[in-house]
């Protein structure tokens, strides 16, 4: 018999990305990730599935920490992946215990048995790497100095070995000179700056390409391999601002070119990456704007030439300027991965795909080269987080993808566009049956979209009602005819992303405890087009709140929520945007402001994206500039008005919003007496519920949902008792 969800399935997922096309396009690679049995970690492994479904998925390898990114050879005849392996696998008494070199390339043969082989070996690791067309060679990405551990020490004038029993302690002291030396998740990155190498396929002999003061990503080889494109932001002060261009350097190294122009509000700059070369070598396909729209400003696919003589401020042409699809958007989700938004050219070289999303559903497109008529592939409900293309069978086009939906996990997919091109839309079929088990167990809730309007802008939402299997408190389910069932609003971060056809465990928890969910984009979420995105400019809390309430009062209207029993919580800009709204309103019963912003002004001088930057694209001017406004504009500014009960989630490694955020909002309340609670939570960054450590996940899970039923199902006034099992006690 089917039951409700609970927190603990958690550890039961299994997640599918990055999914790879093999040569011929017969096999989909693909990584998987599950819970360590330790609940403290993740484990990563490579899977493979035929693209026919003939064969259920199989895992290829072992995956005792993290094996990822797999990528086929040009000749199908092995397969390249990211591993740590070497830690376990390889006995290296003279190797430091502070190792960086744990991450290299390994290569596993498919055409015949074998183990596979480690064949990089930098002294830091790497992080990106691409195949060259004819096999030979890889362009990776490194922040090693050295090709060699005894090169790498001394041009990081590091000494050769470790301290010796009894030596003084090194420096442990940093010296910070430029904004944006630390990373949400990461922490210092300021002396790890990226480096471009070439790695022989046949000898692991590693030659450095290009180097600099600026981080390079996103390798591309071009069609004769005797270039590599790559995106690097190599402007002046670039720590002051978002930006970034697409460079090309030869194979053998020498002066990088800059392809891709500015001319946007920031420094003259723009946005762009995604380097995808077309057939012909002369010119690039990118992803990247010029902050037309300021803070709204949407993703676009351009082309540029690959010499460089389009690099001015209005050079390149933008293949799908006409459409107004927000192609860089992110689409929220606390199960199925987030992958960063990547282009690819079609097997004839005559169109570039990509994802963006509408109606909040996230969908695969192409635009021919030639005419820039941008045509959509697939039509559903669901969310395309990731997908790859390839050259099938009479002249077919194969992609392979990971897809979801509220109520199905994701799981690695198979499309397929005949050459004649008479199947549009595309459907997905499954290759995997990764979390198939659980669903067969568990019973989801589907959502139902709905759309208001306020202040002349349609508003999509998802209503979650209650699972029909929801027990309440004493763990049997409500009998008789039930008043309007609590509602909980559930915001999103950003500003900039959005919620859809998405899978949240959160909200289905919620329902499982017969809460009802209700989630919405309001002004300033992405995909819904460029002013949509750029209407919440100075304006983060008071139109963005009539768009979410508009909602809550239709539900309301048709007894479907009960208007006593309203809660509301959201993270980062949700956290914001919660916190705002209880200093603005009493009619909600219960709130927890997550990851929040509270302080407009100390957000913006602190953390990894600190700077004049994110104030100026959102709020034109930084807070030095205009400090009335981060007052009005600060939820802590109205901290005197909120007497709803609060739950103030934060992580203390946070570094997107630091933990300081919580602490202003929580003396503030606390001082004033006010029924708050702070729930610190150590260890973590910022992305907690996303891929926070596992036991601390289902443990966050877990309270949101206490503290809802509390107020909203019990009926409870005053704060709930602490939890029995919690540090400090």
């Amino acid at each position: 018999m089917a039951r409700a969800p609970r927190p603990d399935d958690l550890y039961r997922l299994r997640i599918p990305t990055d999914p790879q096309l093999a040569p011929g396009g017969d096999r989909i690679a693909f990584t998987v990730q599950t819970v360590a049995s330790t609940w403290d970690g993740y484990r990563h492994a490579i899977w493979s599935a035929a693209f026919d479904g003939s064969a259920p998925a199989e895992r290829l390898t072992i995956g005792s920490k993290h094996d990822t990114s797999p990528r086929f050879a040009p000749d199908g005849r092995s397969l390249a992946f990211l591993s740590d392996r070497r830690i376990g696998v390889e006995e290296e008494p003279a190797a430091a215990k502070d190792r960086e070199d744990a991450v290299q390339v390994h290569l596993l043969p498919l055409d015949r048995p074998g183990e596979a082989q480690r064949l990089t070996n930098l002294p830091r690791g790497v992080e990106e790497y691409a195949w060259s067309p004819d096999g030979g060679r890889l362009a990776v990405v490194s922040s090693s100095h050295g090709a060699t551990v005894a090169e790498d020490a001394r041009r990081r004038g590091r000494p050769a070995k470790g301290p010796d029993p009894g030596d003084r302690p090194a420096s442990d002291f940093h010296f910070v000179d430029r904004l944006r030396s630390m990373a949400n998740g990461v922490g210092w990155i300021y002396h790890q700056v990226t480096r471009l190498w070439v790695v022989d396929v046949a000898t692991g002999a590693a030659t450095l390409v290009h180097s600099g003061r600026a981080a390079v990503s996103e390798p591309a080889w071009s069609p004769d391999g005797s270039r590599i494109a790559f995106s690097a932001d190599r402007g002046r002060d670039d720590d002051l601002g978002f930006h970034s261009d697409v460079w090309v350097v030869a194979a053998t190294g020498g002066r990088a070119v800059r392809v891709t122009g500015g001319g946007g509000t920031l420094g003259g700059r723009g946005v762009f990456g995604s380097p995808v070369w077309l057939a012909d070598g002369a010119r690039l396909a990118v992803l990247g704007h010029r902050y037309g729209g300021g803070s709204g400003s949407r993703a676009d696919i351009w082309l540029f030439a690959a010499d460089g003589s389009q690099a001015g401020p209005r050079d390149g042409r933008n293949l799908t300027a006409a459409a107004d699809l927000v192609i860089d958007s992110g689409m929220g989700s606390d199960v199925t991965v987030g992958e960063a938004n990547r282009i690819h050219l079609a097997p004839d070289g005559r169109s570039v795909w990509f994802s963006a999303p509408v109606d909040g559903s996230f969908e695969l497109w192409h635009v021919p080269v030639d005419d820039g008529k941008v045509e959509r592939l697939t039509n559903g409900w669901h969310y395309y987080s990731s997908f790859a293309i390839g050259a099938g069978p009479r002249g077919a086009v194969r992609i392979a993808a990971v897809r979801s939906t509220p109520i199905e996990l994701p799981e690695a997919v198979a499309l397929e566009l005949p050459a004649e091109r008479a199947r549009v839309p595309l459907e997905g079929r499954p290759v995997s049956a990764l979390n198939a088990e659980l669903l067969d167990e568990v019973a989801l809730v589907a959502p139902e979209t709905r759309w208001n309007e306020v202040d002349g802008r349609r508003i999509q939402g998802w209503f979650y009602p209650p699972n029909p299997l929801a027990l309440g408190p004493s763990g049997t389910r409500p009998r008789g005819k039930a008043r309007p069932a609590p509602l909980v609003v559930e915001i999103h971060g950003g500003p900039h992303t959005l919620y859809g056809w998405s899978p949240f465990w959160e909200w289905q928890l919620l329902a499982a405890a017969g809460i009802g969910v209700w989630a919405a984009n309001p002004r300033g979420s992405q995909g819904y087009g460029e002013a949509f995105t750029g209407a919440n400019f100075r304006d983060w809390g008071a139109g963005p709140m009539r768009d979410i309430l508009a909602g809550v009062d239709s539900l309301i209207a048709e007894d479907r929520a009960d208007p006593d029993r309203l809660g509301v919580t959201g993270g980062s800009y949700g956290g914001y945007l919660t916190s705002w709204i209880v200093g603005h309103t009493d009619r909600f019963r219960a709130a927890i402001t997550c990851r929040s912003v509270n302080d407009l002004a100390s957000q913006m001088s602190t953390g990894d994206i600190a700077g004049p930057a994110f104030g100026r694209l959102e709020f034109g001017a930084a807070p030095w500039e205009d400090p009335d406004l981060y007052r009005e504009q600060s939820p802590l500014t109205y901290a005197r008005r909120i007497r709803t009960p609060l739950l103030i989630q934060h992580s203390e490694r946070d570094l997107r919003t630091p933990i300081g955020q919580a602490e202003e909002l929580f003396t503030a309340l606390r001082s004033l007496r006010r029924p708050v609670r702070l729930m610190r939570v150590p260890d973590e960054s910022h992305e907690l519920t996303r891929s926070g450590t596992p036991f601390r996940r289902v443990e966050n899970a877990a309270q949101i949902c206490a503290w809802f039923e509390h107020f909203l199902i019990l009926g409870r006034r005053g704060l709930p008792p602490l939890p029995r099992d919690r540090a400090g006690k």
